[in-house]
């Protein structure tokens, strides 16, 4: 009985330790040499292409940091256009390895889906926005208005859960991008449009001016926004959980793209565990040692990307806000890497 109970032992270690580095999607992300990513159509700060046609955003670089991770190149990567009513079809059919599109993270989502969420790459809220001739201060004055939004979102669910709770009537405008409900809101067809806040800030940019738009104060929802892989890969689950958590921890020990290779040098043991120069923290991802590394130089720490993309280094110039570390009054938390 001794030996039997120490074999069923050493099995049931074999097959936690193969599931930890094997699986569906994992194998066929490293066969094929490139991470499949859906993101948005085209939606400034988050995924978008620039003057050169290259795609740039939070969500372009949160799936070059995955690529960083998993083949120590963050070029190996492909975006996936997706509308928000294509998203989960394509992550569910395997279309793509990873839905990093600004989707809010749900329970209904976790858990009817087939998929399940990694983790937040922006936290956001919802709002509504109207025109500064409109002389509306309050979405609770908006009774009877109309309202352009996204069909298929948390966003449409939020507005029609948010005028009930007021018991409130409005008439929802159902329009299939943002593109379309910036144009419905110029030509007057709508009262107000609703989209995130960090989305409605670009938008009155966009729209030619600060001044005409007013963002109303209210919010609708909590929005944190972050990658959705398939269930049942604990494996790929896990190499797309830690790379958003490298640039995180990264950020709060002071490591950038800039000065990582000097800190190659820095004897601090959570610096080195990180930066892979003491072995063991790629095994248990399936990794190299150096995958951190390689997401920190080549792609940078999460407030290099949260610059660039949306914030003081961007056109939309957005604060920090909810999106600071923890250290610093924010919600962002980088989990141990040990």
């Amino acid at each position: 009985m001794k030996l039997l109970g120490l074999a069923l032992s050493a099995l049931l270690v074999l097959t936690v330790g193969t599931r930890a580095h094997a699986g569906t999607t994992f194998d066929a992300v490293k066969k094929r040499g490139l991470v499949q990513c859906g993101v948005s159509t085209n939606l400034p700060g988050f995924a978008f292409t620039d003057s050169k046609g290259e795609w740039q955003g939070i969500d372009v670089d949160t799936c070059r940091a995955i690529a960083a991770a998993m083949f120590g190149d963050a070029t190996k990567f492909r975006v996936v256009p997706l509308t928000t009513q294509a998203r989960f079809t394509a992550l569910q059919s395997g279309e793509i390895d990873v839905l990093t599109r600004n989707t809010t993270q749900t329970l209904t989502r976790d858990t009817t889906l087939g998929l399940i969420g990694v983790g937040v790459n922006y936290y956001d809220s919802q709002g509504i926005m109207v025109t500064k001739d409109s002389n509306v201060t309050s979405a609770k004055k908006l009774a009877g208005a109309t309202i352009c939004v996204l069909p298929g979102t948390t966003t449409e669910l939020n507005l029609a859960d948010w005028f009930r709770g007021l018991k409130m009537e409005f008439k929802p405008v159902l329009l299939d991008t943002v593109d379309e409900i910036k144009r419905a809101f110029m030509s007057g067809r709508c009262d107000g449009i609703t989209l995130d806040k960090s989305q409605l800030a670009l938008a009155r940019i966009n729209l030619g001016s600060t001044e005409k738009y007013v963002i109303l104060p209210e919010p609708l929802s909590k929005e944190p926004l972050g990658p959705m892989v398939r269930q049942g890969d604990e494996a790929w689950f896990n190499v797309v959980r830690w790379s958003l958590n490298a640039m995180l921890e990264a950020e709060e020990y002071g490591l950038n793209s800039k000065n990582v290779d000097e800190a190659l040098k820095n004897p601090a043991p959570h610096i080195q565990r990180i930066l892979g120069t003491v072995p063991g923290m790629g095994k248990a991802l399936g990794v190299d040692d150096k995958w951190a590394y390689r997401i920190i130089k080549q792609v940078g720490n999460y407030g290099e990307v949260f610059d660039r993309s949306v914030g003081a280094g961007s056109p939309m110039k957005l604060d920090r806000g909810l999106n600071a570390l923890y250290t610093k009054g924010g919600l962002m938390y980088g989990w141990p890497i040990r």
